[in-house]
C-alpha cells in the first residue's frame, strides 16, 4: 500500500472539506483591521500577472505568525501607524509559475519597474527567485508600514518587490528618513519573532516557525 505524504494528506484535507490545513487561519479573523493587498492576486506585480494559486485577496498564514503580526500591529498603532501586508502563505504553484516565467528571458513586461538593473537571466543566481519558497511554508510575510491616517506606506526607499541593491536593507544610498523607517520596520519585527531576508527590506520568516520543512500547494480562496 502506498503512504501518503504528510503534505498529500494536508493537501486532500482542504479539497475534501473546504477548510484550511490545520495550523492556518485567515488572518482577518485574528486581525481585523489590517491592510491587505496581495499582489501577486493582482496584475501589479513583477511578472504582469496574476499567478497561479491566487484566487483572493485573502491573506492566510499559520496562527502562530498571525497573533505576532496582531502584537507588531498593535505596537505601531500606539504612534499612529499600521502594518501593510503585500503577501503571506504563497502555493507552491506560484512558485512553479515564477520559475516557469523565468525561463522565458523575451518576457520582460516590468523589467522597467521591478528590475531595470538585473537581467531576468540572473533571478536565480541573485536570490530572487527560487524553486522553494520559505511563503510556501505559511510563516513568512511581505509588509510594509503605513500612515493610519492617510493609508499611505511611509518610504522606505524603494518600492515593494524591487530586485536590486536599493532593497537591501543595509542599502547605504537612500535618506536617513529612509533609513529610520527600514529600522523601524526591522526593529518592530524582530521584536514580537521575526528574522529578515536581508536583500528585501519587506520581508520576514516567524523564527519559530510551525512547518519548517513542509511546502504547502493548497490555494488562496
Amino acid at each position: 500500500m502506498k503512504i501518503l505524504s504528510p503534505f498529500f494528506l494536508l493537501l486532500v484535507c482542504h479539497l475534501s472539506f473546504g477548510q484550511l490545513p490545520e495550523g492556518f487561519v485567515y488572518v482577518k479573523a485574528i486581525i481585523p483591521d489590517l491592510d491587505v493587498e496581495l499582489r501577486y492576486n493582482t496584475t501589479n506585480n513583477f511578472i504582469g500577472k496574476r499567478i497561479e494559486g491566487y484566487h483572493s485577496n485573502k491573506l492566510i498564514i499559520t496562527k502562530q505568525t498571525a497573533e505576532a503580526l496582531k502584537l507588531v500591529q498593535t505596537e505601531l498603532q500606539q504612534y499612529n501607524l499600521c502594518l501593510k501586508i503585500y503577501d503571506g502563505y504563497r502555493p507552491q504553484q506560484a512558485v512553479n509559475h515564477f520559475v516557469r516565467w523565468a525561463k522565458i528571458l523575451n518576457d520582460t513586461i516590468n523589467k522597467s519597474i521591478f528590475y531595470p538593473k538585473v537581467e531576468k537571466e540572473n533571478l536565480f543566481k541573485a536570490g530572487y527567485i527560487a524553486s522553494k519558497s520559505g511563503h510556501s511554508r505559511g510563516s513568512t510575510v511581505d509588509l510594509t508600514i503605513i500612515d493610519g491616517n492617510t493609508g499611505k506606506p511611509i518610504d522606505m526607499g524603494s518600492p515593494y518587490d524591487f530586485f536590486g541593491q536599493e532593497s537591501w536593507v543595509n542599502y547605504d544610498a537612500i535618506t536617513k528618513k529612509q533609513k529610520e523607517n527600514r529600522q523601524l520596520l526591522q526593529a518592530v519585527m524582530l521584536k514580537h519573532g521575526f528574522r529578515n531576508y536581508p536583500k528585501e527590506w519587506w520581508h520576514f520568516t516567524l523564527r519559530q516557525e510551525p512547518f519548517p520543512k513542509t511546502y504547502f500547494d493548497f490555494p488562496i480562496e
